[in-house]
Formats: C-alpha cells, structure tokens, sequence
C-alpha cells in the first residue's frame, strides 16, 4: 500500500476553506485538472454514499464515492470507483484543523492506494503534485487572493 501525504499552511481561517472543500461537486470550480463534476443520480453533493463524476480537462473521467463528511472535524474520504490511471483501492482524506495563531488552516490532503509493480513512483507523482498540491495551490488563490500569502 502507497500512502501519499500533503500538507500546507493557509491564509485564512478553516471556516473559508470548508466552505470551498466541503462541496463533493465543487471541484470543477476550484481544482485545475477538473472541467466538469455532477453528482449521479441527483443525489445531494454531502449525501455520504453518493457517487461525483469528473470530467478531466484531458477528456477522460473517473468517478468517486463520498466515503464520510464530518462539518465538526472540518473532513471528508472518499474512494474512486473507476479512473483512467492505474490506481487501486484509492481512499483518500481532506483534513482541516485551526491554526489558532494567525487564524490560519493547516490542511492535510492523505491518500493510499495500491498500482501495478513499476508504476509506483509514477503514481505518487500525479497523486502528490497533480491532484494534492495543484489543489492547495489552486484553494490558496481562492482564500488569500493575488499578491497574498
């Protein structure tokens, strides 16, 4: 099993985050390798269960199913069902927690999965810098707006 994990620090408090991440069909509105997401079935986007497809801005799609939301513990996991890489029992989990000195959001993005044998690395890559940090980065311009953080 590969467990993948990203942190960061952001500019403002976990509230404004969790208002961005919480949404399981927002992420065509904030992640860059995402161009479209619906919810199947017209099922509500905090439904646990409920099933998100992604349309990549590559063309090709996958589908996840969120796993659990917690407003409280400002988290939610889900699991793709079906993707266009090679990436196998992918479970993943969005953290946030206060970082009480500044008002600031530590945010934590962890993921396991297995892959086929050679392409690990490969894996850890897109899964780290193309999904994980492209995310934060992309938050980090929502919350902290041009020429900030």
């Amino acid at each position: 099993m590969i467990e993948v994990a990203t942190s960061t620090i952001l500019a403002a408090p976990t509230d404004r985050v969790w208002e961005i991440v919480r949404d399981f069909n927002g992420h065509d509105r904030w992640h860059p390798i995402v161009a479209e997401s619906r919810i199947e079935r017209g099922e509500p986007a905090d439904r646990v269960g409920c099933v998100r497809r992604f349309v990549l801005q590559d063309g090709s799609e996958l589908r996840e199913q969120l796993l659990a939301l917690s407003d409280l513990e400002q988290s939610f996991t889900y699991c793709l069902l079906d993707t266009p890489v090679p990436l196998f029992n992918y479970v993943a989990t969005v953290r946030l927690l206060p970082v009480t000195d500044g008002d600031l959001t530590f945010a934590l993005w962890r993921a396991r999965f297995t892959t086929r044998p050679g392409d690990e690395a490969a894996m850890r890559r897109l899964v780290q810098e193309e999904v994980q940090m492209a995310g934060f980065r992309a938050i980090r311009a929502i919350v902290e707006g041009p020429g900030e953080g």
